[in-house]
């Protein structure tokens, strides 16, 4: 029987070129996202400087995956559902009998997202308490509940520095706002407390910083200047991807939890990654 992984946020990004990089390994997906199609507009949604939908779908990266000789399953997810998650942890169990692997990717990504702090409102808070605590707590918990009833499985949140580290310049000029560093700040405490209550009973759990990568989203929000003022250089969504495939099936990964994990550090640590200089 194939392994199944259930990647969130997968219709473009990191999302997507995890997905494609587990079909590439031989697991059969499930993958989420709120966009099926092409071209669909969404309330509280990223938007290109047109005011476009960023590209990207479920059913493109379906066609990705099914192109590679493999199983999938999409599902539309809003973090900002409560019903809409739980509806998607019971199709996801159901799709294939069980969820081998968990990547949390999918975030609440507003434009109100990075706003500077006197311009921030209450309701946007809100939404970051809903897409990055509440919806990850009721997924996890269902789908982690699904993987003792088969002997284990594994979890990946994806965080980033944000949750970490202050902005190196204010939210105005490129750098990330309060709202999406305490939102990130709570992705990174969860697989820590995976590991330290259900470790024993099979639960893996990793925290993987994926650094700067080169997607649509970041694009649409910090930008060449944000990228600049990050040091200017980024990652291919391949790099991390493939470091997740790595977590996900390799014993030398355990000794590996309970930390927050650079994803391009440890991609070129494990030859998974050399990146060419200019």
């Amino acid at each position: 029987m194939n392994k199944v992984a259930f990647i969130t946020g997968a219709s473009r990004g990191i999302g997507k070129a995890t997905a494609l990089a587990f079909a590439r390994a031989g697991y059969d997906l499930v993958i989420s996202a709120r966009t099926l199609d092409d071209g669909e507009r969404h309330s509280h949604a990223l938007r290109l400087s047109d005011g476009s939908a960023l590209p990207g779908s479920l059913a493109a990266t379906a066609a990705g995956i099914r192109a590679l000789g493999r199983r999938v399953r999409e599902i539309r997810l809003d973090l900002l559902d409560d019903t809409s998650v739980l509806s998607a942890a019971e199709v996801a169990l159901r799709a294939f009998g069980r969820v081998d692997v968990l990547v949390n990717n999918a975030i609440y990504q507003g434009s109100d997202l990075n706003l500077p702090f006197l311009e921030l409102e209450p309701a946007t808070l809100k939404r970051v308490f809903q897409g990055y605590v509440m919806a990850p707590f009721l997924l996890t918990r269902a789908i982690v509940a699904g993987m003792l009833e088969n002997g284990g499985g594994t979890v990946i949140n994806v965080t980033s520095g944000a949750g970490e580290n202050d902005p190196p310049v204010p939210a105005a000029n490129g750098g990330w706002g309060y709202a999406y560093g305490a939102g990130k700040a709570a992705v990174s405490r969860l697989s820590g407390v995976l590991v330290t209550e259900l470790g024993a009973r099979g639960i893996r759990a990793f925290t993987l910083n994926p650094g700067v990568v080169d997607t649509e989203a970041l694009q649409a929000t910090i930008g060449a200047k944000g990228v600049q003022a990050l040091g200017g250089r980024v990652a291919p969504p391949q790099v991390p991807a493939d470091v997740m495939v790595w977590l996900a099936g390799s014993p030398d990964a355990d000794a590996l939890q309970k930390r927050t994990l650079n994803a391009q550090s440890l991609a070129r640590e494990r030859g998974l990654w050399v990146r060419e200089e200019a």
